[in-house]
């Protein structure tokens, strides 16, 4: 004979009280069932809680799943940029490049996204690592120099294309952006 289930009680405040009868309607199952899930879910899952950022998790499953970016090795990266700076038409390259960047523009110009916003994405693309001194001020980290080139144009063509003034200065494998008013 089966062992009977264990029974628990649990206190909800109201707010996951809430939660717990819409995902119960939603899903159309029993509360153990609901509950059950969830705790399996999360011990599945805990990791991606403790050590990555909710909002990257969203983006990256945003990004991946229309099948319009790819995850692709730094090495490869750094490969493609130092094969394009030195290649005989590598200012084809940059026109298309320009190109691509202002449709990006327009992505988030019709998303209505501020610069920070702008910045957290590509940050997301791993482009570079995004540091906020202020409201206005920001260093994008790029851990190697080579993709300088690559993100300033980037960066510079989507705000201008998006009406956003901003200011692009070089550092070593890094770029200063000073919003402007």
């Amino acid at each position: 004979m089966a062992k009977a289930p264990e029974r628990v009680t649990i206190a909800l405040d109201a707010e996951a009280a809430k939660l717990f009868r819409e995902m119960r309607g939603e899903l159309e199952i029993s509360q153990s069932e609901l509950m059950r899930a969830a705790l399996k879910f999360y011990s599945k899952h805990r990791a991606l809680f403790d050590t990555v950022d909710e909002e990257k998790i969203y983006a990256y499953s945003d990004l991946l799943s229309v099948g319009e970016h790819i995850i692709l090795d730094i090495d490869h990266w750094i490969l493609f940029l130092s094969f394009i700076e030195t290649h005989p038409d590598s200012e084809k390259f940059w026109e298309m490049h320009q190109k691509v960047s202002l449709a990006h523009a327009e992505e988030f110009k019709q998303k209505n996204h501020k610069a920070e916003t702008v910045l957290r994405r590509l940050e997301f693309c791993n482009l570079f690592k995004l540091s906020k001194t202020s409201d206005a001020d920001f260093t994008l980290l790029l851990g190697y120099d080579i993709p300088k080139k690559f993100v300033k144009t980037e960066v510079e063509d989507i705000f201008s294309k998006m009406g956003i003034r901003a200011e692009v200065r070089e550092d070593f494998s890094k770029l200063r952006v000073k919003i402007l008013p």
